[in-house]
């Protein structure tokens, strides 16, 4: 089978905030609305959907997309990554030609999700967790400050190097209308801030919300008669190394994204020094060290000095999640570094990259992970 090429041709939010009112139907027909209108591409022309949280073939029937070629709502996955892949191989393999993948998160998840167990409780019926929430287990913050903890074990970092990561990250999102966290920020101030579970503070966890994100995803042909510049994928790549108890991973510092990273590089001839900008998962932020050192960005276990000497700043080497990360715009589950990766290569981000050709996205730690290369079309 031929492989088609595959661009990403219309990105679009729905109206994200805190409490907003509106339901997973509501965020995912106002974001798929605005990616349409960003493409030029109509509604009847999408024949495939793909959706983490909520339900493709719902969403495709309201939107009047009309009969789906391919569909597919993911479960237990590492954000968005796993339906942009799906989509990306959809079109690739001429299952679809244009499909419209989602995630929609909810800052409180509805009576119906609950319900059907798709929050926390699906995830205590599938692993050990029932047997060790009554101890105090019952929110990602723990696993998050045990990892936190071991990271800054093995390779020396400070409290001080997470708070210029977020100094950084804030100054990024001061530019961005997107943000909902946008008043500038000291080293000071980060230190003031509560721990969560020490050595994890408030502003090294990603900022809940209810967002919805679409992402439409077509062929390299199509595309190019868009109203776009064309962004093309270039590969992607998912990796499992366990099941869903972080509390026993056997290295806390060495996870998926390794094995995602490996997995990516070897499908492409672009190279890690070829990156022009690199928007990493955030969910908290030592997570996006673990991928500044999985892929090649800096020296293994020298995420925190790559910080600390200015590597992820605009001007720095490797500018990364310039759009001000998931800790400032807000929880889109990956879906934000997707869409600031394309608009990088279009070159109409807030905090632009000079001369953008090479971008890199990636999602999650632990268990799971994945990771996307896009290029300028």
């Amino acid at each position: 089978m031929k492989m088609r090429k595959v661009a990403i041709a219309g990105v679009g939010y729905s109206g994200v905030g805190r409490n907003t009112g509106l339901s997973e139907r509501h965020h995912a027909a106002q974001s798929a609305l605005a990616a349409l209108a960003d493409s030029g591409i109509s509604a009847k022309d999408v024949d495939g959907v793909a959706t983490w949280g909520g339900d493709a073939t719902d969403f495709a029937h309201m939107l009047g997309f009309g009969p789906q070629k391919w569909f597919l709502t993911v479960g237990v996955a590492p954000a968005f990554i796993s339906p942009a892949m799906h989509a990306w191989m959809a079109v690739a393999t001429g299952q679809a030609d244009t499909v419209v993948a989602w995630r929609i998160m909810m800052q409180q998840p509805s009576s119906a999700a609950m319900a059907s167990g798709s929050t926390g409780s699906m995830m205590a019926g599938m692993t050990d967790y029932h047997y060790n929430m009554a101890f105090g287990n019952f929110s990602p913050t723990v696993w998050a400050g045990l990892m936190m903890n071991r990271y800054m074990h093995e390779t020396g970092a400070t409290e001080e190097d997470f708070a210029k990561f977020a100094v950084i990250q804030r100054d990024y999102a001061s530019r961005n209308p997107d943000a909902l966290l946008r008043d500038p920020l000291t080293v000071e101030e980060y230190l003031s801030k509560p721990y969560i579970n020490k050595p994890l503070r408030i502003l090294d966890c990603d900022y809940p919300c209810d967002s919805g994100s679409a992402v439409i995803f077509t062929t390299e042909e199509r595309a190019r008669d868009l109203k776009q510049p064309v962004v093309l994928v270039e590969t992607a790549s998912h990796a499992t190394i366990h099941n869903m108890n972080f509390e026993t991973l056997p290295d806390m510092v060495r996870t998926s994204p390794v094995q995602a990273a490996e997995n990516l590089w070897s499908h492409t001839s672009i190279k890690p020094s070829d990156v022009d900008t690199a928007q990493l998962y955030d969910g908290f932020s030592f997570i996006t060290m673990n991928w500044l050192e999985a892929l090649g960005l800096c020296e293994p276990l020298g995420a925190p000095e790559f910080i600390r000497n200015g590597g992820t700043t605009l001007n720095g080497k490797v500018p990364t999640n310039t759009d001000g990360g998931a800790i400032n715009v807000g929880r889109r589950h990956g879906a934000n570094f997707c869409i600031e990766s394309v608009r990088q290569l279009r070159g109409q981000s807030t905090s632009q990259v000079k001369d953008a050709e090479v971008a890199v996205w990636a999602n999650a730690v632990g268990p799971f992970a994945g990771a996307m290369l896009l290029t300028k079309g």
